[in-house]
């Protein structure tokens, strides 16, 4: 599955969740983004410079920490459920 399809698909999910998706340029000492909350709702900021690659890996990450696709009844293709999983584990660990 292409990163743009998967990361269209992760958009979706966290919509669907109430968590708000933003695309900002950071600075360098940043990072690629992540998780945060404000005012007391998620919400996952990600550097719009970033690869469609990267967006992924930054927005599966940010899902996966807040666990609530793991109990949710959200249907994800097995690609992206494969990503999920993949940053739920090392999360765990």
């Amino acid at each position: 599955m292409k990163p743009e399809a998967m990361l269209q698909e992760l958009e979706a999910a966290a919509a669907s969740l109430s968590v708000k998706v933003s695309y900002e340029t950071l600075g360098t000492t940043v990072g690629g983004g992540g998780l945060c909350r404000v005012k007391g709702k998620y919400r996952v900021i990600i550097d719009k410079r970033s690869s469609p690659r990267e967006r992924v890996a930054t927005l599966a990450q940010s899902l996966a920490q807040i666990g609530a696709l793991e109990s949710s009844a959200i249907e994800l293709s097995p690609p992206v459920r494969e990503v999920l999983d993949y940053y739920d584990m090392r999360r765990a660990s």
